[in-house]
């Protein structure tokens, strides 16, 4: 835009500059034109009072040689007063008198121009370069007749140098004045252009801006003619175009943020075989990243080999597609995938969009349930066949011996009261899991809760002669469920008795930490010098109905439930619970609890 004024200024400067300089030439002309037309009229006006005033003598009395010499004396009494060459001429053109050179050596002046234009139109005019005086002279001849016998020509001629100074004065005059009148125009014709481009250079930088998505942008021309209403226009179209991709945004803004917020996968495949959108989650199940992938082939994706000959398959055929995929990132993970070709109105096909649901955790809890059945119906089935057995040999009236019939009625009773605490685990794991049990927290004092747990398994480690300890600082309070913080330390205590061989030692150790955020934290350490868990083992043993040594483990009367359920009431109070272990060594658990429940 501003070359476009730049041109224009200069045109507008060269129109007016040819236009000064024409004008000037004409106004020089007709400076020079008049200056000399005055001084011709003078000279003229001075041979009329010449040809009035002037002593003319006739030849009879004089010689030529006086002749001559008057004509020439008077002649230059005549230059002196009047500041011009006189020159005498005769009718035949013999030159009698002059005021600056010898009569005698001028040729004859008939031929010349001024002379033959006065014999015809009575007065004659010309500019001549003079090679006597080697210069440009003006001459002036009129024809005179006097009564005293002079029959011929006056003609006055006069020097232009003067008259040239003065001209080339007038024409630096003319120039000086013509140059500041070209400044002036030129400044009002920069103005004037700036006037006409600057609007228009406005409307194109704010035009300029909304192609740079610059929305906001609006031409402030307060005007009423054409480049007005030109910047109303671009203003309504800015504004429609605002309003337009504000609609985009915010509905691109909402699909941003369905796609990056639904659990599911998204993958799409346009019709070019290329990646065209992945979702968040797709990234996550995938492990790519969403910006290095798309516009890119789908067979970018060749890491995942199943997926994408399923994918391959789908876009081939372009047809629905269901089936299930093993993702492996670097776990194994079991996705549902989906997917549906994409059609526009018209019936141009666009693609496949594929939606993938990670089914790893649903088929794992469909594994569990199915274990969970099986292992329950055997952990019942054990003791009702034991109860059923003896129970119909007692019937039976096999056994006749009384002590006999006593020890079939305690095993009776012993499976029984198995069974009795293994519907109650899987009640009380059940309704943990259920979330429907609740902290009923309440203050308490650590070294007293402990040692009452103590003094209850006291008797059970007695028979084998293991040493109950406990280190616990005695001012120490905490915020718990009393009840199932008792159910945690009886299932670890009862554990380390169990397993525990004659003479050995069970330690339970209580300490604070000082964790981040300022938070204190009361760890609890459950050590024993039992036969220990093989390490292939360890992380499992929190699983349900798991056993190390599934006989002793029946013997001994668990369930197999037990760490289980510890596990969940530790995660109950915001707590972790970890496991160490050495075969022949002995087995630490590890509890860490907020020394205060935060309320939910």
């Amino acid at each position: 835009m501003k070359s476009f004024r730049f041109r224009l200024t200069v045109i507008m400067l060269i129109v007016i500059g040819v236009s000064v300089l024409a004008a000037g030439i004409t106004m020089g002309q007709i400076f020079k034109n008049s200056n000399m037309k005055v001084l011709e009229e003078n000279m003229g006006r001075e041979i009329d009072l010449l040809r009035a005033t002037f002593p003319f003598v006739n030849t009879d009395p004089l010689s030529s040689t006086d002749y001559i010499s008057y004509y020439s004396e008077k002649a230059k009494e005549i230059a002196r007063l009047t500041q011009s060459r006189v020159t005498f001429i005769r009718k035949d053109g013999t030159v009698v008198g002059d005021s600056l050179s010898d009569p005698r050596k001028m040729e004859n002046h008939a031929s010349r121009e001024e002379i033959q234009q006065a014999s015809t139109e009575g007065i004659g005019r010309t500019i001549r370069y003079s090679e006597t005086l080697k210069r440009n002279m003006l001459y002036v001849a009129e024809p005179v007749v006097s009564d005293k016998g002079f029959d011929g020509y006056i003609r006055l001629s006069m020097n232009l140098k003067t008259v040239e100074e003065g001209i080339q004065r007038g024409w630096m005059a003319i120039g000086i004045g013509l140059v500041l009148l070209f400044l002036a125009a030129g400044l009002v014709s920069y103005r004037i252009a700036r006037g006409l481009t600057s609007p228009i250079e406005h409307i194109t930088g704010v035009a300029n801006r909304i192609s740079g998505l610059d929305y906001d942008a609006r031409v402030g021309v307060q005007r009423r003619d054409e480049v007005g209403q030109l910047g109303e226009a671009i203003n309504r179209m800015a504004d429609s175009l605002q309003n337009q991709m504000k609609t985009i945004r915010d509905n691109e803004d909402l699909l941003q943020s369905v796609m990056s917020n639904m659990t599911g996968g998204i993958l799409m495949i346009d019709a070019e075989e290329r990646i065209a959108l992945v979702n968040r989650e797709s990234e996550r199940m995938l492990g790519v990243a969403g910006k290095r992938v798309t516009d890119k082939p789908y067979h970018e994706l060749k890491k995942h080999y199943e997926l994408t000959k399923l994918i391959e398959g789908s876009i081939q055929s372009r047809e629905k597609l269901h089936g299930e995929v093993h993702l492996y990132n670097p776990e194994e993970r079991l996705v549902l995938l989906d997917g549906v070709p994409m059609y526009e109105d018209d019936g141009g096909y666009r693609g496949m969009l594929f939606l993938l649901q990670d089914i790893t955790a649903i088929r794992r809890l469909e594994s569990m349930r199915s274990e969970f059945v099986a292992n329950v119906s055997h952990e019942l089935k054990t003791p009702i066949a034991a109860v059923k057995g003896f129970a119909e040999t007692l019937l039976g009236g096999g056994v006749k011996d009384e002590e006999t019939s006593r020890s079939f009625l305690q095993i009776i009773y012993d499976e029984s009261e198995r069974l009795n605490r293994l519907i109650g685990d899987i009640l009380e794991l059940s309704q943990i899991e259920s979330k429907r049990s609740s902290l009923d927290c309440s203050p308490i004092h650590v070294s007293s809760f402990i040692e009452s747990l103590l003094e209850k398994l006291n008797n059970v480690a007695a028979k084998k002669r293991i040493t109950l300890h406990m280190e616990i600082p005695d001012e120490l309070y905490m915020e718990a469920d009393e009840d199932k913080l008792q159910q945690i330390f009886l299932n670890l205590l009862s554990n380390g008795i169990n397993y525990t061989l004659d003479g050995g030692k069970v330690k339970i150790k209580v300490v604070t930490v000082q964790r981040d955020h300022d938070t204190e934290r009361v760890v609890f350490t459950v050590s024993d010098t039992g036969i220990g868990i093989p390490k292939k083992d360890l992380p499992r043993i929190f699983e349900r109905f798991y056993r190390v040594d599934k006989g002793r483990s029946r013997n001994s009367g668990g369930t197999g439930l037990g760490l289980s359920i510890v596990k969940h009431l530790v995660d109950l109070h915001h707590g972790t619970l970890s496991v160490e272990s050495e075969l022949g060594i002995g087995t630490t658990f590890t509890i860490e609890l907020p020394l205060l429940q935060q309320e939910e």
